[in-house]
């Protein structure tokens, strides 16, 4: 029997393409989307809806392909300031180029970028220089005295008519950013106030995939998205002005419902009419639609807030995240009745830790088994616990010896010859490459590394903060870990 996931990815693709399809007849022949979120590498979605897939969004637009462009939206304060995207530790400029690479490259047609709060500077127009090299326009938009609020200035030519008229050609213009505050909405709005100059008629929708507005408030579901955005204030909604409208409760966040308001008010000056009565109006997700198992994304969100707990905490211990923050991610927990040790790969790492005082980190395999290794003079913790976990999965005797002193024995006096390292200390990259290595004439070696795949999705939780490279490490290799916020990882 077929195994069949809690969220139907080909159903919510479906679905959500006619939805769009819609959204641009409605508007009489072109749509500005504005595209909330990742557009790739959507993994809190993926976590949070097992079954959706990662590049959902991405497969979505590749099938409106023909019908659709994109423009990428960057502020020049963030060129300015060499905001970083946090994820992935690259600066918004820097991933802005990333971003127009990949989107040609998967088939998507990008032509434009939009610089807004332009003011000329050394960085910024480097940035222009660089971007052009890409056979992309550059458009400027400027800081508008008073924005929101002002609207007469705003709906003028002092106003949105001093931006510079992006050039499009397809009916689904979808406006994206490398992160948020880059200015999409302002983007859309100048289009519009542009297009109703010259005789366009175009419209304006929001793509976002959380909070899911068919959802109701308190599911763990969108109580997730919440654990996610801890740090930027986002609370979750009833939507007073859909409710009043329709009689129907829907979800969404507070600073699209505080915004409804103005932001109606200039779609009505721009256009003299609006089709859209509250903030759910705009948008164009559909992805509550997809559900088949709501137990199973139950399960899955509340999974997703214990592991947003632990981040949050560890951020706080960085000095990353504030208490504001680690508070509300614990009142999260407290609503669902969550404790650390629901998820069942952390009591048995703090157990084998407090019993050999020593860091350890424990793997729970997908069915179910707990597989854990502790730091010893070869091995970290996490090479410790990855080696017993393929052998788990290869169903080797845990106490059989895989790697040969002659493959470890250089890797260490190249750590601590040419590299200048302190420890010798084996890592899980270190590891991989070593059974890679033997696994031309040792078939055990062999059976591990072709169940290396398996560890995808596993849970994963460590006593102690990880070393940085371990933890990319576990991470490219699609395990989910958290780690206690202790920084006993920097001790000998």
């Amino acid at each position: 029997m077929e195994n069949r996931l809690p969220f139907n990815n080909e159903k919510y693709l479906t679905i959500q393409k006619e939805n769009i399809l819609k959204r641009i007849n409605q508007f009489g022949g072109r749509l500005y989307l504005e595209f909330g979120g990742k557009l790739f590498d959507d993994y809190h979605a993926s976590r949070v809806l097992p079954g959706f897939q990662p590049d959902s969004k991405l497969q979505l637009l590749l099938s409106l392909k023909e019908q659709a462009e994109v423009v990428i939206v960057i502020s020049s304060n963030d060129i300015k300031a060499r905001k970083v995207r946090a994820d992935i530790g690259i600066t918004y400029d820097v991933e802005v180029e990333r971003l127009i690479l990949a989107y040609k490259k998967a088939g998507l047609f990008v032509q434009s970028v939009v610089l807004s709060f332009y003011e000329p500077n050394t960085e910024v127009d480097k940035f222009i220089r660089r971007i052009k090299r890409h056979k992309v326009n550059v458009y400027k938009h400027y800081k508008i005295a008073g924005y929101p609020q002002n609207i007469p200035l705003i709906v003028s030519e002092q106003g949105l008519g001093k931006n510079e008229y992006i050039k499009t050609t397809r009916p689904l213009v979808v406006v994206t950013a490398p992160g948020p505050g880059s200015g999409k909405m302002a983007t859309c709005l100048s289009q519009l106030y542009h297009d109703a100059k010259h005789g366009v008629k175009s419209g304006y929708a929001k793509y976002e995939t959380f909070p899911v507005w068919n959802l109701p408030l308190n599911h763990p579901v969108n109580m997730a998205y919440e654990a996610a955005t801890v740090d930027l204030n986002d609370v979750n909604m009833i939507d007073p002005y859909h409710l009043e409208r329709y009689g129907v409760m829907a979800v969404n966040y507070n600073r699209d419902i505080e915004t409804f308001p103005l932001l109606k008010d200039i779609l009505e000056h721009i256009q003299g009419t609006t089709p859209y009565y509250s903030p759910t109006d705009m948008g164009v997700n559909m992805v509550g639609f997809a559900i088949d198992d709501e137990e199973g994304v139950i399960q899955a969100a509340k999974d997703e807030i214990i592991r947003r707990y632990f981040a949050t905490k560890k951020g706080r211990l960085l000095e990353e995240a504030s208490e504001e923050a680690v508070l509300k991610s614990e009142l999260l927990m407290k609503r669902l009745n969550l404790t650390e040790e629901d998820r069942l790969c952390v009591k048995p790492a703090l157990d084998l830790s407090a019993k050999k005082g020593c860091p350890v980190l424990s793997i729970q395999l997908k069915d179910g088994r707990i597989v854990c290794g502790k730091r010893s003079d070869l091995l970290t913790a996490s090479a410790a616990a990855l080696l017993n976990a393929l052998k788990a999965l290869a169903g080797i005797d845990d106490k059989m010896l895989l790697l040969s002193r002659n493959v470890i024995e250089p890797i260490q006096n190249l750590k601590l010859g040419a590299l200048h390292n302190t420890s010798t200390k084996i890592h899980v990259e270190e590891i991989l490459i070593a059974l890679a290595i033997q696994a031309n004439t040792n078939p055990m070696a062999e059976m591990c590394m072709s169940k290396i795949h398996e560890l995808e999705g596993c849970e994963a939780h460590s006593s102690c903060l990880l070393a940085p490279i371990d933890l990319k490490t576990l991470g490219k290799l699609g395990l989910r870990v958290t780690e206690e916020a202790q920084s006993y990882f920097y001790k000998k």
